[in-house]
């Protein structure tokens, strides 16, 4: 009774603001930023994003025919950046022991398997045998499986062990994410290390073409992993220590996670999500038109499986003057030698 009383508390604390001018006098206090101006416009943008990622994945599934690791890996990716835009949601109403086992598995762990998949994505950039075709997807997995074990073991401790209702303080949401961002800083250190690759040597195994496309996807991911490290600074930072210090503490605290769920959202899925979906629907394209090939073409007037013309049936074949097949040249070559040789000796 006395947790319950302590919940209803800190939630009556933390939406001490006036009704929004949307809100029915019959809507619960927790469902409040559901209606507010801020939460409106998130709403919308993030719906927007979820939508994409919905039609990317569908686009993905009816054009590619190949069903290859990197394929299954980017469809994991926009899976989770789905999920990234999923979320705001669940911020958007007040914490409570029912949100509260969402918010602290679903935001890491979709995390985990977006920047998880950009790490694979870098390996398999770099060429490195770890990441290469189904494994690609394999390491996705295994790098969100960690922070699934990490959240978990985090609940089962609290709600089991401890027997406490869940809740956590805005830094120990943050500590949470700790292996995230382990996982960004990597992902981000391959990337950069995959654009030296592709500026600074040269290999005449690619065409002119192809290293373009292998520097436009090497810049393309630097940005997509340098924008999303600049947005976790912001909301990490103002979520441990910038809402405190400007006495915004409890009510700014959930606007800041929801404005930096759905602005990494949109970073994720145009920075990578979409620019991936296009290359490999240009390589399809590539592929269901292949150059003409000649190989093992014979002429329509000549059946694939005759026989090299020889003899009398041969073009360049001569008849000797006495008839024989092949022989009279040669003959007459001799029958001259052996004249030559009775000149030579007189």
């Amino acid at each position: 009774m006395d947790l319950q009383r302590e919940n209803s508390s800190m939630d009556l604390q933390r939406g001490n603001g006036s009704r929004p001018a949307g809100c029915g006098p019959a809507l619960a206090q927790a469902y409040w930023a559901l209606c507010d101006v801020w939460g409106v416009v998130v709403q919308a943008v993030s719906g927007l994003g979820l939508l994409s990622c919905v039609v990317l994945m569908l686009v993905l599934l009816l054009w590619s025919r190949r069903r290859s690791g990197a394929l299954v890996a980017l469809l994991l990716f926009l899976l989770a950046t789905a999920g990234i835009f999923a979320l705001p949601y669940c911020f958007m109403i007040s914490l409570s022991p029912q949100t509260c086992p969402v918010r602290v598995f679903a935001f890491s762990v979709v995390f985990s398997t977006a920047f998880g998949a950009l790490l694979a994505r870098g390996l398999a950039l770099l060429g490195a045998a770890l990441a290469r075709g189904w494994r690609e997807v394999c390491v996705t997995a295994a790098l969100a499986l960690v922070q699934v074990i990490v959240a978990v073991e985090w609940l089962l401790v609290v709600l089991l062990q401890d027997k406490r209702t869940c809740q956590f303080s805005p830094p120990e949401f943050a500590m949470l994410q700790i292996y995230v961002m382990l996982l960004l800083a990597a992902a981000l250190v391959l990337a950069l290390s995959f654009l030296r690759h592709t500026c600074v040597t040269y290999s005449y195994n690619y065409s002119g073409l192809t290293r373009r496309w292998k520097k436009l996807q090497a810049g393309l991911l630097v940005i997509t992993l340098m924008l999303s490290v600049s947005v976790w600074i912001v909301w990490v930072t103002l979520l441990t220590y910038g809402n405190r210090a400007m006495g915004r503490s409890p009510d700014w605290d959930d606007p800041v996670i929801c404005v930096a769920l759905t602005a990494n959202g949109w970073v994720l899925l145009l920075g990578h999500g979409l620019t991936q979906v296009c290359f490999m629907c240009r390589s399809d394209t590539r592929t269901k038109n292949p150059p003409l090939d000649f190989t093992g073409w014979t002429s329509p007037r000549t059946p694939a499986s005759a026989e090299p013309r020889t003899g009398s049936d041969n073009s360049g074949f001569q008849v000797d003057a006495d008839g024989s097949r092949g022989t009279g040249r040669k003959d007459s070559h001799v029958e001259h030698v052996q004249k030559l040789y009775t000149l030579f000796q007189q």
